[in-house]
């Protein structure tokens, strides 16, 4: 808490990690790493609609968005060289 001279009493000093945050974080990851181990069975279980649809929603996660590139007639190019 600050006091009107700006001076910071009591909490963490700056650049200590929260303690929390560290412990929450390494229980979330080891949650995620089971259940990426158990997707490909989970999968299997799913409908074929559903399937598709749970692959579409992470396939951002694992492969690069893709965009378009188009060039105009009469357009300077710059190769940025």
């Amino acid at each position: 808490m600050a006091n009107n001279t700006g001076k910071k009493y009591g909490g963490r000093e700056k650049g200590t990690p929260n303690r929390m945050t560290k412990e929450l974080r390494s229980v979330l990851k080891d949650v995620l790493y089971e259940e990426i181990e158990a997707l490909q069975e989970r999968l299997g279980a799913l409908k074929p609609k559903e399937r598709v649809e749970l692959l579409i929603k992470l396939m951002p996660y694992a492969l690069p968005k893709v965009t378009s590139v188009s060039h105009t007639t009469n357009e300077p190019l710059d190769w940025g060289i």
